[in-house]
């Protein structure tokens, strides 16, 4: 497996790993590979597919303009991207990588291209930096899902130069599944093997304990914050009034039900997504539009479960987590764009099932029990955003997702691990569904809920 947690895991700011965090990232990838930058006297960029369709509501636009700046999703401050761009907008003028400014106008230079598809992926963008001498240098990108961007032709080349060797590779659950049988190791534990290839296991501990720290924060962050999303819905935060409800309603044996434990988990979820939705900082995990579900488990696990090692749980999640994360990714797709939402709510809550079975002590069966219950009562989710905005259905459903995740791992830990359908099984099934799924359905706000419900003219938000 040619990916690190690391990769699946990134810390970046919102409402969309595809069409924001990648989008940032290959802005600022191109202009750094392109070189010139003394000789280049404009720049322009053209939006293709997905990113096209709902870019304004996901921050695409955004995004090009700060990664083009030479910002990262990682260490930007989400509350100084306003005033970064309205400077630009006021000036007229882009300073490319921070050093040279040319002239820009997004409404001359940035090119929405909503008919047009390019052939690797839904998600396509074709940057091109003018010179003085009169050459351009012209290159395409790919935002893939969950921040993952290549360049055209570069997804062929990496596959034919194959995977970088680790003590447990593996490309399958089958073969994860055997690693274990032979080593007698946890999924968690030759998940650290195979990154303590590359890095000190102080480092990996060290990054697991960043990835946690910054979503508890994002949860809390999310259950102070009240007022209204941005993007012209007007939609209502909701997931800090109803957390301060709950906890007048505590000790109020007439209004507790016997699901708040569930209650608080989906709070938990819905906070996050209300971050993202707002451009706040979140871990894509493995996306921004399903960022919630694995950090309301988590907290579920380090609070309600009581552990013994809470460290070493929370950690032995993530990384079995990632396992499942990265088998989703490399066998289906966990791009909205490319298989609608059950790539995306689908892995987050197969993921969030088998690191909480991991974090309880289950068997590597019992993870993989979980991870396909998850998955498999997800199947044929579409992705519909209303308005292009990451807010409906998108935040409610991280929540819904998050107490199934919870579901699905009692479920398998009450079993002994054996089940009639494997992990494997469900994720092509997954990959047929999204494959045999109308466009219009995935990501483009094109379909379903995104046509039913009156909405405004969102181009000019």
């Amino acid at each position: 497996m040619d990916m690190s947690v690391f990769d699946l895991f990134k810390i970046g700011i919102g409402p969309s790993s595809s069409h924001t965090v990648g989008p940032m990232l290959a802005a600022r990838r191109f202009l750094l590979e392109a070189g010139a930058l003394d000789q280049a006297i404009g720049i322009a960029v053209g939006l293709y597919g997905s990113l096209a369709l709902t870019g304004v509501g996901h921050g695409t636009d955004k995004a090009i303009l700060l990664g083009l700046m030479g910002e990262t999703p990682q260490d930007i401050a989400p509350d100084a991207v306003d005033g970064k761009l309205a400077a630009l907008a006021q000036s007229g003028e882009i300073a490319l990588l921070g050093t040279h400014t040319v002239p820009f106008d997004a409404a001359r230079d940035l090119v929405w291209h909503k008919r047009e598809v390019l052939p690797e992926h839904p998600n396509g963008m074709r940057f091109a930096l003018r010179l003085a001498d009169g050459n351009t240098i012209e290159r395409v990108f790919y935002s893939t899902g969950g921040g993952f961007i290549h360049a055209e032709g570069e997804a062929q080349a990496a596959k034919s130069e194959g995977v970088v060797a680790v003590p447990y590779p593996f490309n399958t659950m089958s073969d994860l599944l055997q690693h274990g049988k032979e080593s007698g190791l946890s999924i968690a534990a030759m998940m650290r093997a195979n990154e303590c290839a590359h890095i000190s296991s102080e480092q990996l501990d060290a990054g697991l304990d960043q990835l946690w720290r910054v979503m508890h924060a994002c949860i809390a962050r999310g259950l102070q914050h009240g007022g209204e999303l941005p993007g012209g819905l007007r939609v209502k935060r909701r997931a800090a009034a109803l957390w301060q409800a709950a906890n007048d309603s505590a000790n109020d044996a007439a209004d507790a039900l016997p699901q708040d434990g569930l209650h608080r988990v989906s709070l938990y979820a819905m906070a996050v997504n209300e971050e993202n939705a707002a451009g706040g900082r979140v871990v894509t995990a493995p996306t921004n539009g399903a960022a919630g579900i694995i950090p309301a488990v988590l907290r579920y696990y380090a609070e309600d479960c009581k552990p013994s090692d809470p460290v070493q749980g929370v950690r032995d999640f993530l990384l079995s987590a990632a396992a499942i994360g990265m088998l989703c990714k490399r066998n289906a797709s966990i791009s909205g764009a490319e298989v609608g939402c059950q790539g995306e709510v689908g892995v987050a809550c197969a993921m969030a099932a088998a690191g909480l079975v991991a974090a309880l002590g289950g068997t590597n069966e019992q993870i993989e029990n979980a991870a396909e219950i998850g998955i498999e009562h997800h199947l044929g989710l579409t992705c519909d955003p209303i308005g292009g905005l990451v807010q409906i259905p998108c935040i409610e459903r991280n929540g819904m997702g998050a107490v199934k995740a919870i579901t699905a791992s009692s479920l398998a830990l009450k079993g002994d691990g054996t089940h009639y359908v494997s992990l494997d099984q469900v994720i092509e099934t997954m990959r047929q569904t999204g494959a045999d799924m109308m466009t219009k359905y995935k990501e483009t706000s094109l379909g379903g809920l995104a046509i039913h419900v009156v909405t405004v003219n969102y181009s000019a938000c």
